[in-house]
């Protein structure tokens, strides 16, 4: 059934491509969920639960991760491939729990080239990718032939395994993009050179999938709008490739924004929400057939406008997906607020493919995980107090309401959310407030109730006469341990990142965790507003070929105890970009630092044995927390069982991930 959406109009508009009816323009873009090259029925029985949640969730088309043509273009050494007929039984599992839902799939099929994790990579020129330590070998022109033929059998069998259809893999610098940029091909045969010879194998990939599979069967093609590295396709060039695959027989033209290796972020939060939309709206006047935008699209009131206004057909959204399987529904239903927002974080999806493990997401524990995470009945309805309103409580009182319970939040500040408040004032992270958001609506459509301003004591409580307790009163920051760390400059991070707080221009940051980078980056920021708009984003990053930043707003130096390089805990695959623009900034950073005494000339420090004293208006401690347990010590105390969970429970190396996972864990079966 199509939700009929007055809110939403464009996007929930049915679209039919390659003899499928899609029933809106929502499609869930391919993400490597780690479970692809498992090739057993337990891991595509996860697969047919994952997708089939977000075909249930109303999402109009969904394509998958990866799946090679060939053992050689495998993303890494398993057999995550699609070339024999004994892989269409394990994919039909998937095929058939999406049709079930009223979905629509397709196979995304990816030769990795060069950027295979493994010893046997090949690619049209032996050139290395700077970020594989496997060097490709040179296909001949009979393996390129076979490499074609591949790709056409490949498309046979996902149509046998009942795949509505195929998507060809020819962005963000995998075998195909190779063949189409100067930078990797350096071919002087039929397969190189011109424009022409080096689009020949995408054209021909397309050309014989269409002959091969008739009319009725959906074929996209992955376009590269911008490479966003040196020696990639020209503007013509990419217009000229989206008009070819398209006259080949291509139905939909999806979007893909840069290499792996490109030295410009493409998807995490610094990035401005739909900042590379243009090259969208360009292509789609130049080409013949629907095209789809992608790249940090959140929301539902940005997909709407980007189709509204013409400047795509459809809004490819893989992470907000993950992140909301009901996504769809929830916006066609005029429920949007209710959407649990990707904030772009990558930490349990992207950084967990990355470390060689299965992906979730930090939002969504249960996404690819749905079987772990299952609500249970209740035996009889309870009087829940959850204290605290940080993520890990909010969670853990929406998953026990909506099992019926009776659930009482309460919060000792003015608002919910708790650390998510403040990790929404870093520069990139605005969307944290969105899932705050979000998590409030949720908790008032299961009728719990919200306390804030008040701190609960365990007699009050107890005189309540609630039958469980949940604990997530979160953490309290560790004071620094420093001969003269009571002056009245010395501030903690929330004090540094709270409105109304003077900073002054030279600050000192003592810790170098996540919390410290996060820190200096919002005090060296020279302006909020530049996250939020493309233009500034790409002067920036050197987009437009300006490479060079705007000037920082303070002098901040950022200290650490610890030896070695700073950055190591922050994710694989946006810590890069934070300290990229930590140096962009000109912040100083101090390792293996020895903290002697802090007085009117500065924080005195010794580095292997030379002193130094640094001069500041503001000391921003970042250095560690501890555990806010006194109210569950108080209720244990008076023989009462407390639901510990978050930072209450387990202060080091804490992460909104934990939280939340525990919190939801919990709210499921308290």
């Amino acid at each position: 059934m199509t939700l009929q959406s007055t809110a939403f109009p464009h996007l929930a508009a049915p679209i039919t491509l390659g003899g499928v009816r899609l029933r809106n323009r929502i499609v869930m873009g391919s993400m490597h969920t780690g479970l692809e090259g498992h090739q057993t029925e337990n891991s595509f029985d996860q697969l047919a639960r994952f997708y089939a949640a977000r075909a249930k969730g109303g999402a109009g088309l969904i394509v998958t991760g990866g799946f090679s043509p060939n053992h050689a273009g495998r993303m890494k050494d398993e057999p995550s491939t699609m070339e024999r007929a004994e892989h269409v039984p394990l994919h039909r599992r998937i095929t058939d729990a999406v049709h079930a839902e009223g979905g629509a799939i397709v196979l995304q099929l990816l030769h990795s080239g060069r950027y295979g994790y493994h010893d046997k990579v090949v690619a049209p020129s032996p050139i290395r990718s700077p970020i594989n330590k496997h060097g490709p070998a040179e296909l001949t022109d009979a393996e390129i032939e076979q490499t074609i033929a591949d790709y056409t059998r490949a498309a046979r069998l996902a149509r046998d395994a009942g795949y509505d259809g195929v998507e060809v893999m020819g962005s963000e610098g995998y075998l195909i993009t190779e063949f189409l940029a100067l930078r990797t091909n350096h071919r002087t045969d039929r397969w190189g050179g011109s424009i022409e010879n080096r689009a020949r194998f995408p054209v021909a990939v397309v050309a014989a999938t269409r002959a091969a599979l008739g009319p009725d069967f959906l074929i996209v093609y992955r376009h590269s709008m911008l490479d966003l590295v040196e020696g990639g396709m020209t503007w013509d060039e990419t217009v000229y490739v989206a008009r070819e695959v398209a006259r080949a027989g291509a139905d939909l033209i999806s979007s893909g924004i840069g290499w792996h290796e490109a030295k410009v972020p493409t998807i995490a939060g610094t990035v401005p929400h739909a900042a590379f939309v243009d090259p969208v709206r360009r292509l789609k006047a130049a080409v013949s057939i629907p095209v789809t935008a992608s790249n940090r699209i959140n929301s539902a009131e940005l997909a709407e406008r980007l189709v509204a206004d013409g400047t795509c057909d459809m809004v490819s959204m893989a992470r907000p997906l993950l992140a909301d399987a009901a996504f769809a529904n929830k916006a066609f239903a005029g429920r949007a607020d209710r959407i649990t927002t990707c904030i772009a974080c990558n930490q349990a999806c992207l950084d967990h493919y990355f470390e060689s493990k299965e992906i979730t997401c930090l939002v969504n524990p249960r996404a690819a995980r749905e079987t772990e995470f299952v609500p249970q009945p209740i035996a009889s309805r309870k009087k829940i107090a959850v204290v605290g309103a940080g993520v890990a409580g909010l969670v853990c009182a929406i998953e026990a309401a909506a099992r019926g319970h009776e659930v009482v939040v309460f919060e000792a500040g003015a608002r919910i959310g708790g650390q998510m408040n403040l990790a929404a004032r870093i520069p990139g992270k605005a969307d944290y407030a969105d899932v705050v958001r979000a998590y409030a609506a949720q908790l008032g459509d299961f009728g719990a109730k919200i306390v804030t301003g008040r701190r609960a004591s365990a007699a009050e409580l107890l005189a309540e006469g609630f039958d469980d307790f949940v604990i997530a009163t979160g953490i309290r920051p560790r004071p620094l341990d420093v001969p003269g760390a009571a002056d009245t400059r010395v501030i903690s991070y929330e004090a540094a990142l709270t409105d109304g707080t003077e900073v002054g221009n030279r600050v000192i940051i003592v810790g170098a965790g996540g919390i410290g980078h996060d820190v200096a980056l919002a005090l060296t920021h020279p302006d909020l507003r530049e996250t939020l708009e493309p233009g500034a984003f790409a002067h920036r990053w050197g987009v437009d070929g300006t490479p060079h930043p705007s000037l920082p707003r303070r002098q901040v130096t950022l200290i650490k105890r610890s030896p070695g390089p700073f950055g190591r805990t922050l994710g694989k695959s946006t810590g890069w970009i934070l300290r990229q623009e930590l140096r962009d900034f000109g912040v100083e950073q101090i390792a293996g630092a020895a903290y002697r005494r802090i007085d009117a000339d500065g924080l005195h420090i010794s580095v292997d044995g030379t002193d130094r004293s640094i001069a500041f208006d503001i000391l921003v401690v970042c250095a560690g927390q501890e555990p806010d347990r006194s109210l569950a010590d108080a209720l244990v105390a008076a023989g009462r069982t407390a639901h510990v969970i978050g930072g209450a429970r387990y202060a080091a190396e804490l992460d909104a991930r934990r939280a939340i996972e525990e919190g939801t864990a919990l709210g499921c079966t308290i």
